[in-house]
């Protein structure tokens, strides 16, 4: 292998391992202008958007140690990356893509394990991992809540009874 090719593989081994998730797109027929809107897009969710030669990127996921990819990389072909949440990164492909069906989805791989275009779109149609942990939070929260209202509630009932029986002996007395 010439010094270029090792040195983009070792690059393309740094950002795999670096990377939870990888998403591979096909971007035939894509212009410049829209790839380079996808990657502001991506940016945005964490990730970021790399044109690839597909040996290249082959090598390198064996060296990173993931499965063989079984000659699924074929045709032009992107790869996204990101340090961050994979359904954030996989919203912002999906709907790059149905904005222009020149970018198709075709795999992924999330924790070296493969996942498939529907696999992805599912990713892509759960809410963020913040989202999710502020759900999560108030489901552990809401217990408390409730029992801190319970233990409250008689002691604001006779309150309000003794505040009720003072304004009343007030009226008769006046």
């Amino acid at each position: 292998m010439r010094a270029e090719k090792k040195f983009l593989t070792s690059e393309y081994v740094a950002r795999l391992n670096a990377s939870p998730f990888f998403i591979v797109v096909g971007y035939t027929g894509l212009k410049v202008a829209h790839l380079s809107e996808l990657r502001k897009r991506l940016a945005q969710a964490g990730a970021e958007v790399h044109v690839v030669k597909n040996s290249v990127f082959s090598v390198a996921a064996k060296e990173a140690g993931i499965a063989e990819l079984n000659g699924s990389m074929a045709g032009q072909l992107a790869v996204v990356t990101g340090k961050k949440d994979i359904s954030a990164a996989a919203k912002a492909v999906k709907n790059f893509a149905a904005e222009f069906d020149k970018l198709k989805l075709k795999f992924g791989y999330l924790n070296n394990q493969r996942l498939e275009e529907a696999s992805i779109i599912a990713l892509a149609d759960l809410p963020s991992i913040d989202v999710l942990r502020a759900k999560l939070l108030g489901l552990f929260n809401a217990p408390a809540t409730k029992l801190a209202t319970l233990i409250n509630t008689p002691a604001v009932q006779l309150a309000q009874v003794i505040k009720a029986k003072s304004e009343k002996g007030a009226e008769t007395g006046a």
